[in-house]
């Protein structure tokens, strides 16, 4: 999948695709949390491979039971269709 960003109407649709996720400056964001670390960090582990697949790494942190994930395409410097597909495959996997 060859990224593309997001226009103005593109993002502001992009938030009902993706429930939970929130558009902060230039990157999309949202936090997830879990009964405790080991569940939080069995989530992290499906979503790296997810990122490999797509050669496409977010920025993300884990504090215990809490993960939040940062989506942007730093090379073209915001919101891309691959940042919405990604977003998309995370939520399914949560939903699980």
């Amino acid at each position: 999948m060859k990224p593309h960003l997001l226009q103005n109407e593109e993002l502001k649709e992009l938030i009902a695709k993706i429930p939970g996720w929130e558009i902060i400056s230039n990157h999309l964001e949202r936090e997830f949390n879990f009964g405790d670390f080991i569940e939080a960090f069995s989530f992290m582990t499906k979503i790296a491979l997810i990122c490999e697949k797509y050669n496409h790494h977010p920025n993300w942190e884990n504090v215990y039971s809490k993960v939040i994930i940062k989506l942007s395409t730093h090379d073209l410097g915001g919101i891309t269709n691959l940042d919405q597909k990604i977003a998309s495959e995370i939520n399914e996997i949560f939903e699980k």
